[in-house]
Order: structure tokens, then C-alpha cells, then sequence
């Protein structure tokens, strides 16, 4: 799978920052909150997997990890432009995102294997929720197109890609009980880290909208995630599945979502 760097911009509406999904301001702002960790998340995981690049012997992964990168580019680009329109809505996004970027650093401390696994574990992450994003249109029935455009492409790019920071850990790291360890201490250790960030982050930003105590509005995003569509509850399986030590990424073979990709891609140039 040779993941396609593609160039593709948003311009996403910033009236419609709150309100974009069509499950509410309490979705939409679930979906915000994620969008605060993008930008320096993907380049951590790009230096990280720079930091091996010359070790790589395999030419199709070397032309892997240069698409890798190339994506990874484009996402944190078009993230950016994202929480600057969070920041113009009143969002705390900057700041935020500044505690994510201290983080971060710490985690360039760690020996560069231990990057690495972090980047796998984080690559995991977002690979499991990009295929419920695809595998469940209701997640985004109804929303602002632009929105929707942009969370499906990032989706689609998350999955052409999720296995190549794997590969090159396996390449360079090992498959043995050593390098099972480590990943998987990175990804029990992240999983804390993550949310310990997103529910503060989310309820900071339900607050400043006036809904903290919404009751309407946590219970529809309690069934969006738990019930139906339940894009949380259904991760819950995949994400365990990481923890085998023969686990990987494509076992979780969705690349059929990947059909027609580029004509996808081409017809939104077209639209925009």
C-alpha cells in the first residue's frame, strides 16, 4: 500500500465552528477538541520516523515513509487553518495546543525507539477511529460538507498510511518480546495521557459556549459515542486487539474504503 501525498484545502466556514455536525454543538465540539492535538502530533510522529529513515533498507518502505510524511504534512497543515478558526471562535485552542507541544517535548527526550513507539501507538489510535468514521456514514450524516470533506479525507490518508510507522518499527525495532513491550507500554501509558487531555479540553470548551450543564446535549453525545452510532464503543475491541504480540495494522484489512480515493479526491478540486 503506497500511500498519495494530496494537496487538498478546506476553507471550512468559521460561522459554522460550533454547530457543524448535525448531532449538535456537543459533537461538534467533541470533534473540535480532537482537532487541537493534530498539528504537533503529526510532527512528532514525522520526526520520529525521520529519526530511522537511514536505517531503512526495503526501497517500497523508503517510498512509504517519504508519502507518510508528505500526508502527514497536508493533515497538519490543513489542522492548523482548523484551530485558527477555533481560536477566531472564542476556543482556547492555542493554548491548549501549547500544553500538547510540552508534552511533546518530553516525549523528544525518551530514546528515539521509545519515540517511535509512541508514534505507532498514536497511529494506531487514529487509525481505529478513522475506520469507524468510515465504516459508519452516520457520523457525519448531515454535516456542513466542508467539515465532512475534511474528516473523511483525513480518514481515508489515516488509513492508506496506518501501517507504515509499524513497519519501520518492526524494521528497525524488532518484532521480538523487547519491542512488543515497548509499544505496548507506549500505547497503555498514551491511552491515560490522551484523554486525561480531551475531556478537560472538551468541557473547557462546552463551557465557554454556555452548555456545561446541558443535560440535552451530554445525552446526545453519551448515545453518539455509546449507543448508536456508538463510535466509541466500537473501538473498544480494535484498540485491544493492539496488545497481541502478532498484531498488525493490516489484520484490520478496511482498504476497500480506499476504492476510488483519488476520484474522490479530484472531485472536490473540482468543487472548490
Amino acid at each position: 500500500m503506497l500511500p498519495i501525498r494530496r494537496d487538498l484545502k478546506f476553507k471550512l466556514p468559521r460561522d459554522r465552528m460550533r454547530d457543524w455536525n448535525a448531532a449538535g454543538l456537543h459533537v461538534s465540539q467533541f470533534f473540535n477538541t480532537l482537532s487541537i492535538f493534530f498539528p504537533s502530533g503529526e510532527r512528532f510522529f514525522i520526526e520520529s520516523v525521520r529519526n530511522y529513515r537511514e536505517r531503512i533498507t526495503d526501497p517500497e518502505l523508503q517510498k512509504q515513509v517519504t508519502a507518510f510524511i508528505g500526508q502527514e504534512a497536508m493533515h497538519g497543515r490543513e489542522h492548523i487553518e482548523y484551530n485558527e478558526a477555533l481560536d477566531a471562535d472564542g476556543v482556547p485552542a492555542a493554548a491548549m495546543e501549547r500544553l500538547v507541544i510540552r508534552l511533546l517535548k518530553i516525549g523528544k527526550m525518551l530514546p528515539k525507539a521509545d519515540q517511535l513507539a509512541i508514534t505507532i501507538a498514536l497511529e494506531h489510535f487514529t487509525a481505529i477511529l478513522a475506520d469507524i468514521l468510515l465504516r459508519e456514514p452516520r457520523l457525519l450524516d448531515g454535516a456542513e460538507p466542508r467539515f465532512a470533506a475534511l474528516w473523511r479525507w483525513h480518514a481515508l490518508e489515516e488509513t492508506e498510511h496506518k501501517a507504515v510507522a509499524y513497519d519501520v518499527y518492526q524494521a528497525v525495532i524488532g518484532k521480538g518480546f523487547g519491542a512488543w513491550l515497548r509499544r505496548s507500554v507506549a500505547l497503555a501509558a498514551l491511552t491515560l495521557i490522551f484523554w486525561s487531555l480531551v475531556v478537560p479540553f472538551h468541557l473547557i470548551i462546552v463551557a465557554r459556549d454556555g452548555k456545561l450543564f446541558d443535560l440535552k446535549g451530554w445525552w446526545t453525545l453519551f448515545k453518539f459515542h455509546w449507543l448508536s452510532p456508538g463510535a466509541l464503543r466500537r473501538i473498544i475491541l480494535p484498540y485491544f486487539d493492539y496488545y497481541r504480540p502478532g498484531f498488525h495494522p493490516w489484520q484490520h484489512d478496511n482498504r476497500e474504503f480506499l476504492s476510488g480515493i483519488d476520484s474522490i479526491a479530484d472531485a472536490y478540486r473540482a468543487a472548490a
